[in-house]
């Protein structure tokens, strides 16, 4: 009888419920409170959400890829199952900090998300977002005028910050990356790197005419007026990979990667 104790989170999916069904077959599950490790069965969607509800309260948390990208994730194989323990026990441990997401919207509520890949502003009409971008008190961008903006963690730096050709982040590093969507005015401004401790702060101006959503992750808040994102160190979580699947590796490899 193994001593491991997990608990697991599966997402709705066949593949999912598959993937626990053998893990059951070799492992016991246990409640969440005395669970050493978490297991999130799914994609990448499902790791965050696990990520924000159950790694800030200290858990290690290993996913397995029941999804399509999966790059937070391990592969799923249904007739390794039985070496689960030694995986878990023999893996690499990364520590990932979230970022801290403060929204104030039209009416004045105020929210508050966290993301472990990225947030993101987005316009929500026809009309351009215009955006005053300010960096621990000052003014940097008076007038951004842009379909909306990306802020990324390292962890995050492989996913739509990629996709806005912004730089891939070595886990190691202690940057953020701010990217633009779609900039019209200043038409030559390609982003940013941020220190880990720089305070961003972002307006929205002429909300009215031009409302904007934030986006931390998949949680969403619209018709936001400003938000203020930092990196919370104090909160980062464990994140568990496969030492033959090292996410450091995977991270490098990203920026070599060829398109078919």
């Amino acid at each position: 009888m193994s001593s491991l104790r997990v608990a697991i989170f599966a997402a709705d999916t066949q593949k999912a419920r598959h993937c626990q069904a053998c893990i059951e077959s070799a492992l016991t599950p246990t409640s969440l409170d005395s669970a050493d490790y978490v297991l999130a069965l799914g994609g990448d969607g499902l790791m965050l959400e696990v990520l924000r509800r159950y790694g800030v309260r200290k858990k290690k948390v290993y996913g397995i890829n029941c999804g399509s990208v999966g790059f937070l994730m391990n592969p799923f194989d249904s007739e390794d199952f039985a070496n689960l323990e030694n995986k878990l026990r023999s893996a690499s441990a990364y520590r990932i900090s979230p970022l801290v997401l403060e929204t104030t919207q039209v009416d004045g509520t105020e929210l508050c998300h966290i993301a472990f890949n990225d947030v993101s502003l987005f316009r929500r009409t026809a009309q351009v977002a215009k955006l005053r971008v300010i960096v621990d008190g000052k003014v940097r961008l008076k007038e951004l005028l842009c379909d909306g903006i990306n802020l990324s963690t390292p962890a995050g730096s492989t996913a739509y910050n990629l996709s806005l050709h912004g730089p891939v982040l070595p886990l190691s590093s202690n940057v953020m990356a701010l990217m633009p969507i779609a900039p019209f005015r200043p038409r030559r401004w390609r982003g940013a790197l941020l220190p880990r401790k720089a305070r961003l702060q972002i307006d929205a101006l002429e909300n009215k005419k031009r409302p904007i959503s934030a986006v931390a992750d998949n949680a969403e808040v619209k018709d936001v007026i400003r938000v203020r994102i930092r990196q919370d160190k104090d909160s980062a979580v464990t994140v568990l990979f496969d030492s033959e699947r090292d996410l450091q590796e995977r991270v490098i490899k990203e920026q070599f990667a060829e398109d078919f």
